[in-house]
């Protein structure tokens, strides 16, 4: 019987059994005569045939395109053959040299080639969107004109300080100008605190700055007439004209991002610019041909400038943004009262107003104060039962023939939408009784009697209609491209409080 031997581990004894002594004594005697053989050689297999270095290509090495146009690169022989790097075989001295597949593109067409490298962005049209051509056509066209104008202003001012400084020495005469040019500096920074008004109304702030411009370049032609003030009138049109140039740069990159296609913003920016800059040019060497004549200052504005503004309302009225503001959703809630549909964004556009003046009145007012809509404690509590589940209420106050729209504490921004739509729906309503009023020959009395309560059937209506339809309105926004929100609208910041008993 074999032996075994026990080892303790830890708490446990494992048993090991060894085989006997006559069959441990086999197993060395088979190890030894294995060590001892010599070792097996494993078959040799035939060595592999290298194969010769390939001979370079001789003749078309490859092609190439680049802008449309193709070359092909071939190899211009040497002299007598050799080994090159590696051992290849290959033309001692050989070069390679591109040859165009096209016939070379005739001078103007070289030359316009050019151009475009200064005034298109890469990848054109395909890089932009197709209003970009109109825009930049009349954007070139009123820096011509600016252009123009800059060099009557310029001269005029000269001639003004020089007639009216004419007793000073020349070192009160650059007071004068540098106190010029540091009351447009104010001007620039305190217009500066419009803030958001440059997103959300920026067509209509740009038409309007360049109104300004050209105010600014009347006032400074006026110093010819009168040199004694040169310098209160030129402070007041560098201040004016400061004011154009901050609107002008604060609404260039979101015009110019509307016409983007993917990540290059900067490429359409650049070459807007260079645009501008050609044009300006241009007006500015015609212009100085033309002064030489000595042409009527009076004459010369007149064109000018109506050419400039001309040039900026159809500049304008090309850009086409797919945002909606207060004027281009008025004209997207009207067109869809009236017919059930939603403009498309050059629809819309088109049809947005794009001057507004100061004194003109405006029916609807978004998150105004509750003394504003409401004159009387009556009309109140006539109103709020109807807006218990919404987070806005509406109304209309008959005195100043106005539509409000007061944002509850808990308004986001959903329901501030919902407000104005409502607030233009509930307008319809009131301008179609109006207008029945009229054709039935009866005066209206809105005017006359602040306690009138007729609009509340109105009032009750439009709730009726909102609610039926404001879903299908943001849908079929969203589908025509319309990117809404309630910043855009620009709500005031007054809020309805729930009331809390003491």
């Amino acid at each position: 019987m074999a032996p075994t031997v026990g080892i303790k581990r830890s708490a446990a004894t494992q048993t090991i059994t060894l085989p006997p002594p006559d069959a441990r004594f086999a197993v060395r005697e088979a190890v030894r005569a294995t060590i001892a053989s010599p070792p097996v050689e494993a078959p040799v297999a035939p060595p592999a045939k290298v194969s010769a270095p390939a001979p370079a290509v001789e003749g078309v090495l490859c092609l190439e395109e680049v802008d449309g146009r193709r070359w092909s690169y071939v190899v211009d022989g040497g002299q007598g053959k050799g080994r090159g790097r590696g051992g290849a075989a290959g033309h001692m001295g050989a070069s390679v040299r591109a040859v165009p597949l096209q016939s070379p593109l005739p001078p103007a067409e070289e030359v316009m080639a050019f151009i475009r490298s200064y005034v298109v962005p890469e990848g054109f049209p395909d890089s932009v969107t197709p209003s970009y051509v109109p825009y930049m056509t009349w954007r070139a066209l009123k820096h011509f004109f600016g252009g123009a104008m800059g060099v009557f202003t310029t001269r005029t001012l000269l001639s003004s300080v020089g007639v009216s400084q004419s007793k000073v020495t020349p070192g009160a005469i650059a007071i004068n100008w540098i106190l010029k040019d540091g009351a447009g500096r104010v001007g620039k920074m305190l217009f500066a605190r419009q803030g958001k008004k440059f997103d959300y109304d920026l067509k209509q702030l740009r038409f309007s700055s360049d109104l300004l411009l050209e105010i600014g370049a009347g006032i400074e032609l006026a110093t010819a007439a009168f040199p004694q003030f040169f310098l209160p009138m030129a402070c007041v049109a560098n201040v004016v004209k400061n004011v154009a140039a901050v609107t002008s740069t604060s609404t260039r990159t979101p015009i110019y991002k509307a016409y983007a296609r993917g990540e290059n913003i900067g490429d359409v920016t650049a070459k807007g610019e260079s645009v501008g800059n050609i044009a300006d040019l241009l007006g500015t060497g015609l212009s100085i041909f033309i002064s030489k004549r000595n042409p009527s200052l009076v004459t010369s504005f007149a064109f000018l400038s109506c050419g400039y503004l001309l040039s900026s309302y159809h500049e304008v009225r090309s850009v086409v943004l797919n945002t909606l503001n207060r004027a281009r959703f008025t004209v997207a809630v009207n067109s869809f009262i009236k017919t059930g549909h939603i403009p498309s964004l050059k629809e819309g556009n088109s049809q947005e107003t794009i001057f507004n003046p100061p004194w003109r009145h405006e029916p609807i007012a978004i998150g105004s104060r509750f003394g504003e809509a409401f004159q009387e404690p009556a009309s109140f509590v006539a109103t709020r039962p109807l807006f218990e589940d919404e987070r806005y209420m509406v109304t209309y106050n008959p005195a100043k023939d106005k539509v409000y729209a007061l944002l509850k504490d808990q308004a986001k921004s959903d329901d501030i939408i919902k407000a104005a739509f409502h607030a233009h729906v509930l307008l319809h309503f009131i301008n179609a009784s109006h207008a029945r009023k009229q054709m039935n020959s009866k005066r209206s009395d809105h005017y006359g009697n602040p306690c009138n309560m007729d609009f509340m059937a109105h009032i009750a209506e439009s709730c009726k209609i909102v609610t039926s339809s404001y879903g299908t309105f943001k849908k079929k926004a969203r589908e025509q491209g319309w990117i809404m929100s309630e910043s855009l609208l620009n709500p005031g910041k007054a809020r309805l409080c729930a009331t809390r008993p003491q």
